[in-house]
C-alpha cells in the first residue's frame, strides 16, 4: 500500500530511504518561501505564530535546568498514525507533515525533515524556525553540539523515544561533555494545557465471536505456553504496541485515526494479567467479558493507563525476568528494567503469533476481500463513464471510493488515507490529494488509486493503474513489467522458512531487464481488522521468515518523474506448495480480486507461464466475485468484471464492448432466476 505513510511509522525503512528523499540540487537551492530579512517578516499566510508557544517551552526548559529540548513525531506506542492529542510536534512548530523532529533551545528552534515535506514546511512555519533539509539523528546532534555549551543537557520524553532512537543520541552524544535527560512529564503538553486535544474516551468494545480466530483466554495460554517453553523462562510478557493488546483480548475502539485500537499496555504473567487503561471506557458487558472482577490466572486486572511505568518498575523489584520486542518498546519502559531481568527480542511473543493467521482468521480475511473487490469494482465502473465528462478529480475520486466501501457489510472506514494520483502526481509515491490541491482525471493519463477498507473481519489494501484513453509504449511496456514482476512473485515457490528479502527480487526482475527499477520496499503484512501495515511480515531485511498463514502485500511498481506512476498491489495469503517431489515448500495465494487494465497490458511480453498464472487468476475473480455482484443485482459491474476477465492470449484481439457485455450477463441472469 500507501508505502509513504510508512515514513512516518518507527521502522524509517521504505520510501523516504530512496530518491524521494534524496535532494537533487535544484531542491537544495531553491529559495525558502519564507522572507525572514524583513521586518515585519514576510510569510505565507499559511504560516502559524508560534511565539507565545516557544517562550512558554523555554520557560520549562530553563525550570528544568535544560538547554535542549527534543520533540519527535510519533506516540508512547510507536504508531504509525497518531491522534490529535500526541500531535506535539506540529502544535510547535505549526509544521502538519507526518515526518520531522523538531528542537527547541533557549535561543533557536529547528525542523529536521526529508524533502517530501520542504515546501509545506517553510508554508507552515514562521521564522522561529529553522528549516534543516536532512534527516536522522548525526545531523541533530551536530546542530545540537554547536548551539548548546559544553555541559549543557538535552532533555527527552522517554515514551517518545524508541530504544532504538535513545542509544542513536546517546551515542552520538559521548565524550561530548553533553548529556541526554529523560523527563517523563512532557514540556509540550504541560505548554499546550487545556488547548490539547482530549485524550479519546470512546467505549472499547470486545468483537463479536464471528470476527475472531480465537478466544482472548486461548491466546493468553498460548503466549504462556511460549514462556515456559523459553530457555531463558521470561515471567511476564510486556506489551506496548496497540495493535498487540487489541489482537490479543479481541478488543478494538477507534482513538488511532485508520486503526481500530486504544491506548493501552499489557503485562502478562504466568499467574496474571494486567491490563493498563481507561477503566472507565469499559461498558459492564465488557468487563464481565474479561473477568475483571476476579484476581485468578484467566482474570483481567484493571490498571490505570499511566501507572504502567511505576507497576513495571516495581514488578521488575521481584525474581523476574520481562520479555520485550525491542521495535515497540519505548525507553520510558525499558529504564526502569534491570538489564539482567530483561529478555530482549526484536519483536514480542504476541507480535510474532499474531502473524501467523489461524483457518479461521483467513476465512473472515479472505471473505473481506471479496466485499472490498466490489467495492473498488463500483468505483472502477463509474471512472470509465464519468472520466470522459471531466468532472472528476483527485479528491473527489478517493471520497467516493471511501463511500462505496462504507455501503459493504462490516465495514468500519478506510485503512488508511486514499492516494488517488492522476498523472505527474502518480509519480509521488507520498501523494495524497486534498480538497484545495488536486487534479482533473484524465483520459489522456494514467491514474493511480491505493486503497484499503477496515471491516470487522479483515483490514483490505488494494492498488490498481489505469488509463481510459491510449497510453504510449512506454507506458505499456512499464505496466506489462510491473505487471510480470507482481505474477512471478506471486506465483514463486520457495523453501518454507524462506525469509522475504530473499524472494523479493523476482518482483524486479522484469524492471531490471530492461533498467528500470522502484524505490520502495515490495510488501508488508496485514491484519484482521488491525493494522493495514502489520509487522513484522514483508520482504525487508528485518522481516521474520515466511511461514503458512501469513498475509502480505505483493506491490511492485515504477514511477516516472514528472510523467506518471504504476503500482499494482495485491494481498496474498502464505500457503504450501504443491511440488513434484515432497517437501516444504511455500507459495502465495492472491486474495485481492479486482482485475488489471487490459489498455496497459502488452501481452506479447507475457510468457506462456505468467499468461497462464493470469488466466487463472481471472477466473478465481470470476469464481468469488461475479456471484455477490449478481447477488446484489449489480449487473453493469458484472458486465465490467466479465469483460475486463476474459481469457488472454498472445494473439487475441481485445474483448467485446461492454454494452455487448452487459446485455449478454442481463440476458444470463434473468434465464438464471426465471
Amino acid at each position: 500500500m500507501a508505502w509513504a505513510h510508512w515514513g512516518c511509522c518507527p521502522w524509517l525503512i521504505l520510501f523516504c530511504a530512496y530518491a524521494w528523499s534524496h535532494p537533487t540540487p535544484v531542491d537544495l537551492a531553491r529559495e525558502d518561501v519564507r522572507n525572514c530579512s524583513t521586518s515585519p517578516p514576510h510569510l505565507p499566510v499559511t504560516a502559524v505564530n508560534t511565539t507565545l508557544r516557544l517562550t512558554a517551552l523555554r520557560q520549562k526548559i530553563q525550570a528544568w535546568n535544560l538547554s535542549a529540548y527534543i520533540i519527535p513525531d510519533t506516540d508512547a506506542h510507536m504508531s504509525e498514525y497518531i491522534g490529535r492529542h500526541d500531535e506535539r510536534r506540529a502544535w510547535i512548530t505549526g509544521f502538519t507533515g507526518t515526518a520531522g523532529v523538531a528542537v527547541v533551545t533557549l535561543r533557536k528552534a529547528a525542523l529536521w525533515t526529508d524533502s517530501r515535506y520542504w515546501t509545506q514546511a517553510e508554508r507552515q512555519m514562521d521564522c522561529n524556525w529553522e528549516l534543516h533539509k536532512e534527516v536522522g539523528t548525526t545531523p541533530i546532534v551536530t546542530w545540537l553540539l554547536a548551539e548548546i555549551p559544553s555541559g549543557g543537557s538535552v532533555g527527552f520524553d522517554p515514551f517518545l523515544f524508541s530504544i532504538d532512537s535513545w542509544k542513536s543520541y546517546d551515542l552520538a552524544l559521548q565524550d561530548s561533555n553533553r548529556q541526554l535527560v529523560s523527563i517523563t512529564s512532557n514540556l509540550v503538553d504541560l505548554v499546550w494545557g487545556s488547548e490539547r486535544p482530549p485524550v479519546p474516551s470512546q467505549p472499547i468494545y470486545a468483537l463479536q465471536e464471528a470476527f475472531t480466530g480465537s478466544t482472548w483466554q486461548e491466546k493468553v495460554s498460548g503466549i504462556r505456553s511460549q514462556m515456559q517453553a523459553h530457555s531463558k523462562a521470561p515471567t511476564a510478557v510486556l506489551l506496548s504496541a496497540l495493535d498487540e493488546t487489541a489482537w490479543l483480548f479481541n478488543l478494538r475502539s477507534n482513538d488511532i485515526p485508520y486503526n481500530p485500537f486504544f491506548y493501552s499496555y499489557t503485562l502478562l504473567t504466568n499467574s496474571s494479567i494486567r491490563l493498563f487503561v481507561n477503566k472507565s471506557r469499559f461498558s459492564p458487558e465488557t468487563l464481565q467479558y474479561l473477568n475483571s472482577s476476579c484476581t485468578g490466572p484467566m482474570c483481567v486486572q484493571l490498571e490505570d493507563y499511566s501507572q504502567v511505568r511505576d507497576s513495571v518498575q516495581a514488578y521488575a523489584l521481584e525474581d523476574v525476568r520481562i520479555w520485550i520486542g525491542t521495535s515497540y518498546t519505548m525507553y520510558g519502559l525499558y529504564e526502569v528494567i534491570p538489564k539482567e531481568k530483561l529478555l530482549a527480542d526484536t519483536y514480542s511473543p504476541v507480535m510474532v503469533t499474531k502473524a501467523v493467521k489461524n483457518s479461521k482468521e483467513q476465512a473472515l480475511l479472505k471473505a473481506s476481500h471479496v466485499r472490498d473487490a466490489v467495492a473498488v469494482i463500483r468505483y472502477l465502473v463509474w471512472l470509465e463513464k464519468n472520466v470522459p465528462k471531466g468532472t472528476v478529480d483527485e479528491f473527489s475520486g478517493a471520497e467516493l471510493v471511501d463511500k462505496f466501501r462504507g455501503e459493504e457489510n462490516f465495514s468500519s472506514g478506510p485503512s488508511f488515507e486514499t492516494i488517488s494520483a492522476s498523472g505527474l502526481n502518480a509519480a509521488l509515491a507520498h501523494y495524497s490529494p486534498t480538497k484545495e490541491m488536486h487534479r482533473k482525471l484524465s483520459s489522456d493519463e494514467m491514474y493511480l488509486v491505493d486503497s484499503g477498507g477496515q471491516y470487522w473481519d479483515g483490514t483490505t489494501d488494494i492498488t490498481r493503474t489505469v488509463h481510459w484513453g491510449t497510453p504510449s509504449a512506454f507506458q505499456k511496456e512499464a505496466y506489462t513489467r510491473v505487471l510480470m514482476g507482481n505474477i512471478d512473485l506471486s506465483r514463486l515457490i520457495f523453501p518454507a522458512a524462506t525469509s522475504g528479502r530473499m524472494v523479493e527480487a523476482f518482483a524486479r526482475k522484469a524492471l531490471w531487464d530492461i533498467g528500470l527499477n522502484y524505490g520502495h520496499g515490495t510488501g508488508h503484512g496485514i491484519g484482521n481488522f488491525l493494522c493495514v501495515h502489520e509487522w513484522p511480515v514483508g520482504f525487508q531485511s528485518n522481516n521474520i521468515k515466511m511461514a503458512k498463514g501469513m498475509f502480505t502485500s505483493i506491490e511492485p511498481g515504477y514511477y516516472q518523474e514528472g510523467e506518471f506512476g504504476i503500482r499494482l498491489e495485491d494481498i496474498a495469503l502464505v500457503v504450501e506448495a504443491k511440488t513434484k517431489y515432497p517437501g516444504s515448500y511455500l507459495t502465495f495465494e492472491v486474495v485481492s480480486f479486482v482485475p488489471y487494465d487490459r489498455n496497459l497490458i502488452d501481452v506479447s511480453l507475457l510468457s506462456p507461464e505468467q499468461l497462464q498464472y493470469l488466466n487463472r487468476y481471472y477466473q478465481t475473480i470470476r469464481e468469488k466475485v461475479a456471484p455477490e455482484l449478481q447477488n446484489r443485482q449489480l449487473l453493469e459491474e458484472l458486465a465490467w468484471l466479465q469483460k475486463h476477465t476474459e481469457p488472454l492470449s498472445a494473439n487475441a484481439p481485445h474483448s467485446t464492448s461492454l454494452a455487448s457485455a452487459l446485455l449478454a450477463t442481463s440476458l444470463a441472469f434473468l434465464i438464471q432466476n426465471s
